[in-house]
């Protein structure tokens, strides 16, 4: 597989939604044959790139390890089309030492929603879904905190889960200081791995009384035995292996005797009394049947869910809208379709930063200090270590 297919530059004829340049043979999802035989995908430029895949989808993950994975991914993060300016962009720790980053869309608040990033549960930090967060923050009009978790193999599940609610929880705590609205709480997103992540953590949280107020699942991977047709019938030549995601697994749960634990394995979780939810699974893709079947459990349990599909879209769609006119449509469609979801309480709901009150944070440390929630607000505002960070 290609180590981050969202990292790839644009290719030749493809110049944004508006602006496609003609490939003979190529007529969208009912016709895209023109471009190395690839049929069935949502434009040329999506056309190309699987045609590229397929024609050299490099080493499987299995061969290039988790560090060559990662390694890897860090040398082509310049390369990603960076994502709007927003006012505020701020890397931020919570009190244990959990690496955050904070987007603003606009100085007043607005709604919050805690990001997990994708990446097998093995890759991924805060620069690589950093464009997916800025236009999550513009696209959906919210506030975005995005959340650098734990690893694995080094860290299997449900390490990442716990940092997942560990930033939760320290981020529900200073919601004002954050530029978030109290009364709106903090909703949960993630993408592929990330979207198991969240639905675990929203799973925590509501076994906790402290649910989130809503959920965004990006072509989740939320079945760890890997067991639905889709695996097979699209995990070769679509970007995501099936041999990779079997190895992605096997690195978040190495005993497979405990792929269905629902603890790290939430389409085997109780899934009743969760929040609103907004699923997205895409057609080429090897984690398409779960996260139907998803959507099929979630309304037995009598869950609030959209269950958004993608015709002619492959896995990891989010990040290929500089390849591909409708992949980005399809992004920007999802995150606006997700904001308008969120509770948006009056402005006059967000509570002031003397009439807070904040118990210790799991996460250990004491709670922010007024002067430091002061700083969050200032535009092009200063990293830890005193360096800017760009907008």
């Amino acid at each position: 597989m290609r180590v981050d297919p969202g990292e790839e530059q644009p290719v030749a004829g493809v110049a944004g939604v508006a602006g496609v340049a003609g490939v003979a043979g190529v007529a969208g999802v009912a016709g895209v044959a023109g471009v190395a035989g690839v049929a069935g995908v949502a434009d040329e430029g999506l056309a190309r790139w699987v045609a590229l895949e397929r024609q050299d989808p490099g080493p499987l993950c299995r061969e290039l390890g988790a560090q060559g994975l990662r390694d890897a991914a860090r040398r082509r993060a310049a390369s990603r089309p960076r994502g709007p300016r927003l006012p505020v962009v701020r890397d931020l720790r919570t009190d244990g030492g959990l690496p955050l980053r904070l987007y603003r869309p606009a100085p007043r608040p607005r709604p919050t929603v805690l990001y997990l990033h994708g990446g097998g549960f093995v890759m991924g930090d805060l620069d690589s879904h950093d464009s997916t967060c800025r236009r999550l923050a513009e696209t959906a009009d919210v506030t975005v905190v995005a959340v650098d978790y734990r690893l694995a193999p080094e860290h299997p599940g449900p390490a990442a889960v716990e940092d997942a609610v560990c930033a939760y929880d320290w981020v529900l705590q200073r919601l004002p200081e954050l530029g978030g609205v109290p009364a709106a709480g903090v909703a949960l997103a993630g993408d592929s791995s990330g979207g198991a992540v969240a639905l675990l953590a929203a799973v925590r949280l509501r076994d906790a009384a402290r649910p989130p107020s809503a959920l965004l699942l990006a072509y989740p991977n939320v079945d760890m035995t890997l067991s639905h047709p889709s695996v097979e019938e699209q995990g070769h030549g679509w970007g995501l292996d099936a041999q990779d995601l079997r190895w992605f697994v096997e690195q978040w749960v190495p005993d497979p005797g405990r792929r269905d634990d629902p603890r790290v394995s939430p389409a085997h979780a109780e899934l009743s009394a969760l929040p609103a939810t907004v699923l997205a699974t895409a057609e080429h893709d090897p984690l398409r049947d779960e996260g139907d079947a998803l959507a099929g459990r979630l309304r037995e349990a009598g869950v609030d869910v959209e269950h958004l599909t993608h015709p002619g879209l492959v896995h990891g769609f989010l990040r290929l809208g500089h390849l591909s006119p409708g992949a980005a449509r399809a992004g920007a469609r999802l995150f606006g379709h997700f904001g308008r979801v969120l509770p948006r309480p009056p402005s006059e709901a967000a509570a002031s930063l003397s009439g807070m009150t904040r118990s210790r944070s799991p996460c250990g440390g004491k709670p922010a200090r007024p002067e430091w929630a002061q700083a969050l607000v200032e535009v092009m505002p200063r990293s830890p270590s005193g360096s800017a960070l760009p907008s």
